[in-house]
């Protein structure tokens, strides 16, 4: 249940144009609802077509009037430490908001995710504080000077694993380099978001930079994305919706940068650590309830050490304790929505028919009504499984057994897939090989993933990425470059048409 004291926060949801919030008696109303009970506990305005446009439009508006892409980077950064004071100042209220849709434990939403709030924006204070371009210069020639300038209305999609930390981030990024934005995260999960778009206003943002808007992705996404005046799109979540996006931003030549699914590989060899490389592995696979793109959820455990490993995993897996987000004890809540509850069943089943279960498979009995599914493993024969090859996006390890650390490489290829990877081993050689011949953006060498460097990209090869996060991959993605040249010549110029 959500304690008392908290119900207060909830409201519903409408959109911000303009600097207001937005109420369309005509729109549909969604419901929003909290996945330790299955509960509505609000309901959301959903933004259609012209909702959508309304935004768009406020947010070209701002853009074209300069209030926010001239400032000067002293400007941009007061109004970027402001965001921080008030977000630290309401980071228990957010944090409440934030496991209530999500469905994550309080602790983890207070002190792992949206901690990323504050940081990504006193990353991108100082990094425009430091940024210089490029000039070259040929004497008695000419002077080029490269300078950049913002892209445009950009729509900002985050997903439901991390609504808010993701968004903040690339808000931070957009308005940095100047833009203004159309913002949305996934129907299930807006709350925390919204009341952080409030108090981005509350901070000194301008009306019409940022526009919050929500809604199914048929609706509002399709919108977004078909949007002639949106000149980019920076998305996260699922590959299969990234692919909807790209088709129908083609259409208008829309820059975008998508931060995709993953099927990440975690290759247990024998000369590792072997109690550091569990206690990794668990929380590889089972933070956040495997709600990650960087799941560690093919484990490729070499023979000699196979069965006292999966032994100890499932028995710690098993004593994972599931239970009420708002509960100190509780180590992962419910799933995000009912969508992902199903999902997870549908999994289970198939590991008891093509594959070996190994524990949990099937949701807990509870008389709560929410979605709570077990810590699951199970292992597999081939890598051509499906459990091997579909991002299942929950709490669910699929084990194959592996000879070396060349064979293991190639199944960790055997994928669509390419965001993560990780390997856990002291011996050099198989480390440098890993981390040359996986097909990932990022290699993990004995750690987990312990967070996002903003001064490193982050993103994938082949179907996990268009683009790259970080601060390179997010100027490349919200600026424009422009060569400027000042002749410095006095040369004559050939005389086209002039008669002697």
């Amino acid at each position: 249940m959500i304690p008392n004291e908290f119900r207060s926060l909830l409201r519903d949801v409408k959109p911000i144009i303009n600097g207001q919030h937005i109420d369309e008696p005509e729109a549909d109303r969604l419901p929003i609802v909290y996945p330790g009970t299955g509960e509505e506990v609000a309901s959301l305005i959903e933004a259609n077509a012209d909702i959508v446009d309304q935004a768009t439009l406020a947010a070209k508006a701002s853009l074209d009037s300069g209030v926010w892409r001239n400032k000067t980077t002293e400007e941009r950064r007061a109004v970027f430490n402001r965001i921080i004071e008030l977000t630290q100042k309401h980071i228990d209220e957010l944090s409440v908001l934030e496991s209530i849709n999500t469905g994550q434990t309080l602790r983890y939403s207070r002190h792992a995710q949206l901690p990323r709030i504050s940081g990504s924006f006193r990353f991108y204070a100082d990094y425009i504080n430091q940024m210089t371009e490029q000039a070259s210069h040929d004497p008695g020639n000419a002077l080029r000077v490269v300078t950049r300038q913002p892209l445009g209305v950009v729509g900002l999609i985050s997903s439901s694993n991390a609504p808010t930390a993701l968004a903040a981030t690339k808000i931070a990024a957009a308005l940095a380099f100047g833009n203004s934005c159309v913002l949305k995260t996934s129907e299930n999960t807006p709350l925390a978001l919204y009341r952080f778009v409030e108090l981005l206003h509350e901070a000194g943002v301008p009306d019409g930079v940022v526009n919050y808007v929500n809604g199914r992705g048929q609706i509002t996404g399709d919108a977004i994305a078909n949007h002639p005046l949106i000149r980019g799109i920076s998305f996260t979540g699922g590959t299969a919706t990234a692919k909807h996006i790209a088709e129908k931003g083609a259409k208008t030549l829309k820059r975008l940068d998508m931060e995709l699914g993953g099927k990440s590989a975690n290759i247990i060899m024998p000369s590792c650590d072997l109690e550091r490389a569990l206690d990794a592995a668990l929380l590889s696979i089972y933070t956040n309830n495997g709600q990650q793109c960087f799941a560690g959820s093919r484990i490729l455990v070499h023979r000699d050490i196979a069965k006292e490993f999966i032994q100890k995993f499932c028995a710690r897996a098993e004593s994972i304790r599931v239970g009420n987000p708002f509960d100190s004890s509780s180590e992962n809540g419910p799933l995000a929505c009912r969508a992902h509850f199903d999902r997870l069943q549908s999994f289970g089943q198939l590991a008891r028919e093509q594959a070996t279960l190994l524990t949990g498979g099937s949701p807990l009995e509870t008389n709560s009504g929410g979605y709570y599914f077990p810590a699951t493993a199970a292992i597999a024969d081939t890598n051509k499984n499906a459990l091997c090859q579909q991002e299942i996006f929950g709490p669910f390890a699929t084990f194959l057994i592996i000879d070396s650390v060349d064979e293991a490489i190639s199944i960790a290829n055997d994928s669509e897939y390419g965001l993560v990877s990780y390997i856990w081993t002291n011996n050099h050689a198989e480390a440098m090989a890993a981390s040359q011949h996986i097909q990932a953006g990022l290699t993990l060498v004995n750690t987990p993933l312990m967070g996002l460097d903003l001064r490193l990209p982050f993103g994938g090869f082949k179907q996990s990425a268009v683009g790259r996060e970080g601060a390179r991959g997010a100027q490349a993605f919200y600026t424009e470059e422009k060569t400027t040249v000042f002749s410095t010549s006095t040369e004559p110029l050939i005389k086209l048409g002039a008669i002697d």
